[in-house]
């Protein structure tokens, strides 16, 4: 099988369709109450761990004998049949089945490291558990001891127990399904070893490494890559489905964006594109994270955030709607938002109102999103036209599902488009590698939108 690596930005461009040719763009990084798909963020390493605001971890794209990098041009083409986002919650996905998981094997598999076992970092570790070409080798988290990970790992709340097997070999080893894991607890991100470990890419899913400076630590252990599971400050920031062919090899440290951007950013895409965005304004309404307060309690930045998360709906504020201007470059400065906290446990929804500056009905432009989930972003965008609420979408891995009896439309040109997003699993899940057999369309001879990396050697000659 060939080895998963950035593909050229050249052959991919060579293989796409004509009509995507000019697609895609920047990055930025995020904001307060931009749903870290719970990355608890707190202040200081004291707090660390993934989990608090649902939205970022991230790792990307698969080696298998080769080396791998972030990044790939991913063109607009039709969706191989064979493609597969869902892996675990067996929950009913809106008008679609959940699609089988296909089964790889190859002779390596792309080794992962994982620093933050809050929310994001354990269901990018169960994740990885249903894939046969991703291996996670180790786990840093100073504040967890090996039996309090088996534990946690376990069980959970939202996400239902674990269906394998989990044991803790010793206080720095864990067996999943037969394989071992290392186990550290670290503070300082440049004294975790990862090269000893085998570990190429880090997820760095504790909230605490966001920037480029502190996140390029793990890079002294050994590790090539960090991807950053939450906005960034100062790092590159990628949607994928939107701007991930503007990687450049030469980046060790990417941001994944947040899970509320993730959201919003493939949607504002497609009615851009094909009815251009004058203004928008967005509200996401957004499920409990970790850094709210189970009973009213101090939070001296956010007064209102300090309030009983479980007994209030709680205005926020994010820069999710901000910071598509940096993956998408053509509506910076059209888009801002906030958000409402909800007490629910788990999936968020975005209700973007815009104005739009070709004339179009409600239809048309549901056609134009349902045309866009079935062909270039199928698997990041879904569709659905039944009368679903939230917890049907608790683990649905596509980025943004769009709710076409939700959403209205006032004139031809004022519409409100809502789309819903689990904000835990479906961020975890594009924080690693593509599915196996949904990246490289033979039958369509391109290249399809399902992580920051994709094969290589590219499968399609120039």
């Amino acid at each position: 099988m060939p080895a998963m690596v950035a593909c050229c930005r050249r052959r991919v461009l060579q293989c796409a369709s004509a009509s995507f040719r000019a697609q895609r763009s920047a990055a930025q990084p995020r904001q307060r109450d931009e749903g870290v798909g719970p990355a608890e963020r707190r202040e200081g390493l004291g707090a660390h761990r993934s989990g608090g605001n649902m939205a970022p971890d991230a790792v990307s794209r698969v080696r298998s004998t080769g080396s791998a990098h972030f990044g790939c041009s991913f063109p607009s083409i039709k969706a191989s049949s064979s493609f597969a986002r869902n892996i675990e919650p067996l929950r009913a996905i809106a008008t679609e089945a959940p699609p089988a998981v296909p089964q790889y094997s190859s002779g390596e598999k792309m080794k992962i490291g994982i620093n933050g076992f809050g929310r994001i970092g354990r269901l990018v570790l169960r994740i990885a558990t249903s894939r046969d070409d991703i291996e996670v080798v180790a786990v840093n988290d100073p504040f967890i001891d090996a039996k309090y990970m088996v534990y946690m790992f376990k069980y959970d709340s939202t996400h239902g127990p674990f269906k394998g097997s989990i044991h803790v070999v010793d206080d720095s080893t864990l067996e999943i399904n037969g394989k071992k894991i290392t186990i550290t607890s670290k503070r300082d991100p440049a004294e975790i070893p990862w090269g000893n470990y085998g570990a190429e890419y880090v997820v760095e899913s504790s909230g605490v490494f966001t920037t480029t400076e502190k996140a390029s630590a793990h890079l002294k252990g050994g590790a090539k890559k960090v991807v950053i599971s939450a906005p960034s400050a100062d790092a590159p920031m990628f949607v994928v489905g939107v701007n991930e062919n503007s990687y450049d090899p030469k980046m060790n440290v990417v941001s994944n964006a947040s899970c509320t951007t993730n959201c919003l950013a493939p949607l504002a895409k497609v009615v851009h594109e094909e009815f251009g965005i004058v203004e928008g304004l967005m509200t996401t309404v957004h499920a409990t994270t970790a850094t709210q307060k189970t009973v009213d309690g101090p939070s001296m930045k956010d007064w209102r955030g300090g309030r009983g998360a479980g007994q209030n709906i709680i205005p926020s504020s994010t820069g999710a709607a901000k910071a598509v201007g940096k993956v998408l470059p053509e509506l910076n400065g059209k888009l801002t938002g906030m958000a409402f906290r909800v007490p629910t446990p788990n999936v968020s929804v975005v209700d973007l109102t815009c104005r739009i500056e070709k004339s179009a009905s409600y239809d048309d432009v549901k056609a134009a999103i349902k045309a866009a989930s079935e062909g270039a972003l199928k698997g990041i965008l879904g569709y659905t036209d039944e009368d679903v609420v939230s917890n049907d979408f608790v683990g649905d891995s596509r980025s943004s599902i769009f709710d076409a009896k939700a959403g209205i439309g006032l004139s031809s040109s004022f519409m409100k488009l809502v789309s819903w997003y689990d904000n835990e699993w479906g961020y975890s899940f594009v924080c690693l590698p593509q599915q196996p057999g949904s990246g490289p369309d033979r039958a369509h001879g391109s290249c399809q939108h399902q992580a920051l990396m994709c094969w290589d050697p590219c499968p399609f000659p120039q």
